[in-house]
């Protein structure tokens, strides 16, 4: 497949920039070390990355002894990913079509990006050998309420609609333990992990960083992102972001 066609595999939500989101989104793989210690991998396991970004975090789990391959919808995200030294696959998670390959999966800030939940439960399962497990983290019911709440109020003073459709998917317990125990796992252990994160680089590059997406769809033309997210950094009035995690781990039967 060529270059032009792997630039329309992009994810449904959002669209990256890896060299910004290096800058701006560190924190994130940083963050993610107490879902990877859950991961726990072995030596000589194999191991899928769903959400790999630029596979800072898949190159930690390959230093520990395991075989990994990361996979992505962005294409920019890829390429930082083979820059890091990571075997890492332009795949959209709702469509992969691994059969029993891997002896565990993980995935961290990444699920909630993916809309049809279902298709990428299924196809993590089929992913998996007999046994094998699924960890990671995501954002969780309440993610970032209040710092989404602050935008959407700027976008509509400034007369523009937000988007009507949710742009992440953000369960409760219980809720993400529906979608995965309905593709077949069991022992699904999912909590809810409070956690606020001082944003580095403030709000403002947060905005034009982590909701490009969501700015795209409400019409947004760059020349005025960095002023709306100046702004809601002054309506925010805070650099620690309300995040909410949830942690989980589970296992496909034998």
């Amino acid at each position: 497949m060529g270059e032009d066609a792997l630039s329309e595999i992009v994810a449904s939500t959002s669209k990256w920039d890896a060299a910004d989101y290096a800058r701006v989104g560190s924190f994130v793989a940083e963050l993610g070390q107490a879902a990877l210690d859950l991961l726990d991998p072995q030596r000589g396991e194999r191991i899928l990355d769903v959400g790999c970004g630029d596979g800072r975090l898949t190159k930690k789990i390959a230093e520990r002894g395991a075989t990994v391959t990361g996979i992505d919808s962005s294409l920019d995200m890829i390429r930082a990913a083979h820059a890091n030294g990571v075997d890492a696959l332009v795949v959209d998670a709702a469509d992969m079509n691994f059969d029993s390959e891997f002896d565990a999966a993980f995935s961290n800030a990444a699920l909630h990006w993916m809309r049809d939940k279902e298709a990428v439960a299924g196809g993590i399962f089929r992913a998996l050998k007999r046994g094998g497990r699924f960890a990671g983290e995501m954002g969780g019911e309440g993610n970032l309420a209040k710092l989404r709440e602050a935008l959407d109020e700027e976008l509509i003073i400034r007369g523009y609609v937000p988007p009507t459709a949710a742009i992440n998917w953000y369960p409760s317990p219980q809720e993400f333990a529906h979608v995965y125990e309905a593709a077949g796992f069991r022992e699904v252990d999912a909590r809810l992990i409070e956690r606020p994160t001082p944003l580095d680089h403030g709000v403002a590059q947060w905005v034009t960083t982590f909701r490009r997406g969501w700015l795209d769809r409400a019409g947004v033309p760059e020349a005025e992102r960095a002023e709306i997210g100046a702004a809601v950094a002054g309506r925010f009035a805070s650099s620690v972001a309300d995040y909410v995690r949830l942690r989980f781990i589970m296992r496909k039967p034998n």
